[in-house]
């Protein structure tokens, strides 16, 4: 037997053969029955050992019988040239007594290769090592050949060739005088057709009718392993030292694909599954190479293929020595190391995504299934699709209403929406004159605090602890103010300077929100430590949820700003245990040293227009600016639509919005924002990719009506974009524009409109240029232009006509005529109204048909 492991998987699909010193048969069970297999291949699947068989020694190459139905038969070649048929116990073979026949050549040589043929199974070819004279490839017939014998009685089936009058079978066809085989194999599509590897310079195609001459052949040194692909038998693969080959017959002076390796390789097969996948398997290796080739065609002609390359690590650490595909089983393979093991591998492939504008996924899984999920399923959730979201919100006319807090109301992003609430204030501030002398109608703090120019210096002013009621302090706050800050402290909805009823209500609709850490510490931030008291007390009353804020509220009531105090070490070292953010920075502005509030600016948890109030409140002029600068920069690189109260509708503001999209995707909101926020003249070019986008994506979704209602938010936002005429009406007999005319005619009528006149549109029934009628109406044969003379007394506005006495036209015959007439026509006919045309104007508009049907 052969000292080298190898592997094959048989016909039956859960059966494999291993043999190296001996014969090895395996059936697969699944550990998922319970069962405790002899070997373990994979986390779900072992093998159980059938049979063992020993007795043939020598072996060089094996073959077994192609039919999935049937026992297993062997076909062995030796080194002595023999070909003998094993199978293993009782068989159906028995009674053709097919086993232990030997096909025996006349002069004794080693066996390179043997093959069963895939159709005419009766057949297998053997491919034989050079003899002076006589052929290296022997075609036999299993049926015709002498019948075994029991010569000595030991129960070995042996071939009696000294028996007199019994013959040696003979082969029914030859090949190869004085020539060399070393690897052959039949193609699928053609029984009488064989690839043979020669000599170490030929590969040779036979066909056994008349095998006195090949009928195509190369020169090449790669004959080793040749395979034949299953599904292509004019493709071919072979290996030399270190070098693959692919052939194709049809043009077999070259390969068309050199596949180039860093070791020996000592195997290669075709993926049985799939579909122009080779494998490949190098010499002291852990690793199998695999090749998907794709062949392309550019116009009639074939272009060189293109690989793409895989290495996959069946899970073997040892090397290994043979690999099997799978017959039916798609991507499975077994390999078997130098050790011995074997391992149960599926080659997990790549798959081809493909995501449809209607939310539905679509993947490849196999060759026979495909998957899917859309918006309705379950793990469509998962995804977080935003253009699922983008869809619903259009639908629900997200954008279109006038009131920016309106928009936000119908989006369930609390950062999107809040974004659409600042604009809402900024827009309101600037109608009420609080924010005077901006070129812009929401502009942000940085240019409220002219941060760009020149710096204002804040006033500063000094309250005493004790004169807020607070006796255990000794120290005072300190607050600057100016007026640039109090505009500021208005953008972030902090304006209670001036009107303490102003504080008082919004703590009230804070606490109506159960936001009761948040009313606290803004009105800790406002110095109003007796008020904090009450809305912590109360908020404890209000839910067994918000029961600890009693706790705080006592550690409150304890304040003192002595650095030494009791209460001063217990906050500073207890805060960071807190787990809302708001009482942390509560705690963090009464205990800060040296006025430095880092601890309150850096609490992320803490929206920004109260970080950004806070600072504008108990920060310098220089501090102020450098955090806002700071923080500015922080939330524009990560995408913080929180960031317009800084950006405000400014150049940082576009980068802004750029950077959110490319964050989230989130086209729709960066459209709209871009349009109702920002000034067309300074950043139209940027705003204008948006909303093309944006468009786009309504014209995928056949969101037409959607879209139309964009566009007409878009015109009123941007009176001076008009849309480029897209229908002209042109003349039948001259060709030339009526519309062109008609559009200079009434420009031309505006000089004289205060002359009085009918108010009424022009109309023309005649080409302005050759006087011919105007197409008519195929029904009513009145000419397009021609008055109704239907009047309205009770109404004397200048109205556009009804769409039912419309003009419209098919696309496809130019016939056509008032709408009214053509959608009564075609509810009873098929075909155009005018005689001699035969198109089905109707059948053609696929949108009017169902609509109308």
């Amino acid at each position: 037997m052969s000292a080298k492991l190898e592997i094959q998987w048989t016909p039956a699909t859960n059966k494999f053969l291993t043999w190296g010193s001996e014969f090895n048969l395996y059936e697969i069970v699944s550990l998922r029955d319970g069962c405790i297999p002899t070997v373990k291949l994979s986390n779900t699947t072992g093998a159980n050992l059938l049979a063992t068989n020993s007795t043939h020694h020598y072996v060089k190459c094996i073959d077994i019988y192609p039919k999935s139905d049937s026992d297993l038969l062997l076909a062995i070649g030796q080194g002595n040239g023999r070909v003998t048929l094993l199978t293993f116990g009782p068989s159906q073979f028995d009674s053709l007594s097919l086993p232990g026949k030997e096909f025996v050549p006349r002069h004794p040589r080693q066996c390179n290769a043997v093959a069963w043929n895939p159709i005419e199974r009766n057949l297998i070819a053997a491919g034989l090592d050079k003899y002076r004279s006589d052929h290296s490839v022997l075609l036999w017939d299993i049926m015709k050949c002498p019948i075994a014998t029991d010569m000595n009685g030991s129960g070995k089936l042996v071939v009696n060739t000294m028996a007199p009058g019994l013959e040696l079978a003979k082969p029914v066809a030859e090949f190869g005088v004085s020539e060399m085989t070393h690897s052959l194999a039949w193609f699928n599509g053609n029984s009488k057709f064989i690839a043979v590897g020669m000599n170490m310079k030929n590969i040779k195609v036979i066909d056994f009718r008349d095998s006195t001459k090949a009928v195509n052949s190369t020169l090449t040194k790669a004959v080793y392993g040749l395979c034949v692909d299953p599904h292509n038998d004019k493709h071919l693969a072979s290996f030399i030292d270190n070098q693959v080959c692919v052939w194709d017959t049809r043009n077999f002076e070259k390969p068309i694909v050199t596949l180039p390796h860093n070791k020996s390789v000592i195997k290669i097969g075709w993926c049985p599954t799939r579909h122009n996948l080779l494998t490949s398997l190098q010499r002291d290796s852990s690793v199998i190479n695999l090749y998907d080739i794709q062949h392309t065609v550019v116009g009639n002609e074939e272009v060189e293929p293109s690989v793409l390359e895989r290495v996959i690590v069946p899970g073997s650490p040892h090397n290994i020595t043979s690999f099997s595909w799978h017959h039916s089983d798609e991507n499975r393979l077994l390999a078997i190391a130098l050790s011995g093991s074997v391992t149960d591998y599926t080659v997990f492939d790549r798959i081809t995504l493909n995501w449809a504008p209607n939310s539905t996924i679509v993947w490849t899984f196999g060759r026979k299934t495909m998957k899917c999920i859309n918006d309705d399923t379950t793990s469509y959730g998962m995804l977080c699709d935003i253009s699922h979201k983008i869809k619903q919100r259009a639908v629900d006319g997200y954008g279109l209403k006038d009131d920016f807090w309106k928009n936000g109301e119908l989006i369930d992003d609390v950062m999107v929406s809040n974004c659409w609430n600042w604009l809402q204030i900024s827009s309101r501030l600037v109608e009420e004159g609080i924010l005077r002398g901006y070129n812009s109608k929401h502009p942000g703090v940085r240019a409220v605090l002219k941060m760009d120019g020149s710096v204002n210096k804040s006033e500063l002013i000094s309250v005493a602890w004790t004169e807020l009621g607070n006796m255990n302090c000794y120290s005072s706050a300190k607050i600057y103010k100016h007026e640039d800050r109090a505009k500021a402290l208005h953008l972030c909805g902090w304006h209670f300077e001036r009107d303490v009823n102003s504080l008082n209500k919004f703590l009230e609709r804070l606490q109506k929100e159960q936001a009761y850490s948040r009313a606290a510490a803004i009105a800790v931030f406002n110095l109003k430590i007796k008020m904090a008291l009450d809305i912590l007390n109360q908020g404890s009353d209000s839910s067994v949820q918000n029961a600890n804020l009693n706790v705080v509220a006592m550690a409150l009531a304890g304040f003192s700003d002595d650095k030494s105090s009791v209460w001063r070490q217990l906050c500073s070292t207890t805060r960071a245990q807190l787990v809302d953010p708001y009482l942390r920075a509560m705690f963090a502005f009464l205990t800060a040293e040296n006025y430095s509030y880092e601890n309150v600016l850096n609490e992320e948890g803490m929206s920004v227009d109260d970080r950004v109030a806070f600072a504008c409140t108990f920060l310098p002029d220089t501090k102020l600016h450098d955090y806002l600068k700071s923080l500015t920069s922080q939330l524009i690189d990560e995408g913080n639509l929180d960031a317009i109260l800084l950006t405000g509708n400014s150049s940082d503001g576009i980068r802004l919005l750029q950077k959110y999209l490319d964050v989230t995707g989130d086209i729709q909101s960066t459209a709209i924002i871009g349009v109702k926020a920002f000034s067309s003249e300074m950043y139209g070019n940027v705003v204008k990719e948006w909303v093309t986008s944006y468009r786009n994506l309504l014209d995928t979704w056949q969101l037409w009506n959607e879209r139309a209602l964009f566009d007409i938010m878009l015109s009123s936002y941007r009176p001076t974009d008009k849309p480029p005429q897209q229908v002209y009406v042109s003349c039948n007999f001259c060709g030339k524009s009526i519309s062109a005319f008609m559009q200079g005619l009434n420009r031309g009528r505006g000089t004289f409109s205060r002359m009085g006149g009918t108010p009424n549109k022009l109309k023309m029934s005649s080409c302005p240029n050759c006087r011919k009628p105007l197409p008519r109406c195929a029904i009513c044969l009145m000419h397009m232009g021609t008055t109704t003379g239907l009047h309205n007394s009770e109404d004397g506005d200048n109205r556009l006509a009804e769409f039912s006495h419309w003009f419209t036209w098919c696309q496809t015959c130019r016939h056509g005529g008032h709408a009214s007439h053509m959608i009564h026509w075609f509810k009873e006919h098929s075909e155009c109204p005018v005689t001699p045309c035969t198109c089905r104007c109707f059948s053609v508009d696929t949108l009017t048909n169902e609509i109308y049907t």
